[in-house]
């Protein structure tokens, strides 16, 4: 590493910086030739040469000829520190101090036990997104590197900041501030924005006692007023193993949990037409809580185990950090499975459950030939371009899920792809949801039931929702006109799906 007297340090949570001693250095034009420096340095390991030329160059340049360019001009700025920089004819490595090697080890570490003043200086150093100046739109690959670290950044920062309001409740004055920049990244918090309130009214209470009068400490957390809305707030809490699950809550009224489903982001779903009313009409009448599948939107990415149990586990522990005692289960595609199983283990919980879109076996385990090698061939081509602008892939992806979708649907749903869940992630969950198999599950269910499924969804065929709900015990079957697996907003079908909803929880949240 570098002496104390010459600091070479990258700052990549932010704005692109490279510093000596703290002072800003002048950094080539070239975005590529900064991105490769923050690339090298961040991944912290040797790079084949290949590698870096297929990542930020396209075969029709001379791939070899820039790196070499590139690496010139980061000698430049390295100036004296060049035995930073490796590069030999196969390799290429960096080691230089980031700001976020100094965050890395929270992404999945236990924030309560982390101390106060290491939790501050992490907070400190986020400057805003991860290399939020450098993304290369041509650059699939670094882009989605790019945007993967950019998630575990704010999933960091949305949980310092919840900890550390929470820790300092008794010093507004510390907390307020903390609360402020908490609700800049979750505008939507209704229940932040009452906090805030509090904590003001406590700072002016504080400095109104004036001199002569010792302000009074705080023991507590301050009362939220009765029956207010939960907000939209996010939360944290660990699974079994460990991996950190973001969950929230919205509305009030008998409570809707619904089982997590992928391609879900807690705050980025309420601005997509894609799923923001759902959500709306959901919470209309009722508490709704949800929750970020693991690998998904702001729960812990890159988790090695998403077996069925696990999921199942997941739901579990959701449910027992809400507090929730009993509720109408919603299970919406993969997530019906999950659901059936949930409400086998623990009816007491379960006042009902409603099944939309749903399969008792996934495609492998349906056992279709013909079915199988088409999203054989469709997984391949997801974990070549998932998040990617690619048309063919953007056209077949989205109209196997929404049919129906304007040419908004279609740019909303890219966004989804891209902040909700990595390429290879996408790959595996989608393998994992192939083998499910509930079938022997059906005949336990004694929770009441409605099943609901649009006649002509591409994804599970109609026959997986009348084979669902001819197998639990008293179920009613709803087919909806619709080709949408995704109910889009104004359809009759999601009008019909919402009203259904409501009736059947007015009838059974009392049992």
């Amino acid at each position: 590493m570098n002496g104390a007297q010459h600091r070479l340090e990258l700052r990549v949570l932010g704005d692109f910086q490279v510093t000596r001693d703290g002072q800003p250095l002048d950094l080539p034009p070239s975005r590529k030739t900064r991105a490769l420096l923050a690339y090298l340095a961040v991944t912290a390991r040797q790079n084949q040469r290949e590698r870096l030329c297929d990542i930020f160059w396209d075969i029709p340049d001379d791939p070899r000829g820039a790196l070499r360019w590139s690496l010139s001009k980061i000698r430049q700025v390295l100036g004296a520190d060049q035995k930073n920089l490796v590069a030999d004819r196969n390799v290429v490595a960096v080691s230089l101090e980031t700001d976020y090697a100094r965050l890395a080890p929270l992404v999945k570490a236990d924030l309560s036990s982390r101390s106060t003043q290491e939790l501050e200086a992490v907070l400190a150093s986020i400057r805003g997104g991860f290399l939020a100046d450098l993304s290369l739109e041509r650059c699939f690959e670094y882009e989605s590197w790019r945007q993967a670290i950019a998630s575990e950044v704010e999933i960091v920062e949305l949980g310092i900041l919840r900890e550390l309001v929470e820790r300092l409740t008794g010093e507004p004055r510390r907390a307020l501030p903390l609360a402020q920049r908490l609700r800049r990244l979750v505008p939507h918090d209704a229940s932040l924005a009452a906090e805030i309130e509090a904590l003001e009214d406590r700072v002016r209470s504080a400095a109104a006692q004036g001199a002569g009068r010792a302000a009074q400490p705080a023991s507590s957390a301050p009362p939220k007023p009765a029956g207010q809305d939960p907000g939209r707030a996010v939360q944290f809490c660990r699974a079994r193993d460990g991996t950190r699950l973001a969950h929230a809550s919205t509305g009030s009224g008998p409570a809707i949990m619904r089982a997590a489903h992928w391609m879900s982001h807690l705050t980025f779903d309420w601005d997509s037409p894609i799923w923001r009313h759902w959500m709306r009409e959901l919470s209309r009448h009722n508490r709704l809580v949800r929750y970020d599948e693991r690998c998904n939107g702001l729960s812990q990415r890159h988790v090695v185990d998403i077996s069925f149990e696990t999921m199942l586990s997941d739901l579990e522990c959701v449910v027992e950090a809400t507090g929730l005692d009993r509720f109408t289960l919603l299970g919406l595609s993969q997530s019906c499975a999950v659901s059936i199983a949930y409400a086998i283990r623990h009816p007491e919980k379960v006042s009902s459950m409603i099944l939309y879109g749903g399969y008792v076996k996934g495609w492998r385990a349906r056992g279709d030939a013909g079915e199988i090698a088409t999203r054989e061939a469709a997984a391949t081509l997801m974990r070549e371009s998932w998040g990617k602008p690619n048309p063919m892939f953007r056209q077949a992806f989205c109209s196997m899920f929404i049919p129906g979708a304007t040419h908004e649907h279609f740019a909303w749903m890219d966004d989804l792809m891209l902040r909700t869940v990595l390429p290879d992630d996408a790959w595996r969950l989608q393998s994992a949801f192939s083998v499910i198999d509930v079938s022997d599950l059906l005949e336990k269910v004694r929770v009441p039931t409605l099943v609901l499924h649009a006649r002509d969804d591409n994804v599970a065929p109609v026959e997986s929702g009348r084979t669902m709900a001819a197998g639990i015990s008293g179920a009613r079957f709803i087919e909806l006109e619709s080709q949408n697996h995704i109910l889009l907003e104004g359809e009759p079908a999601f009008e019909e799906f919402i009203d259904h909803v409501r009736a059947f929880i007015a009838e059974t949240a009392g049992g």
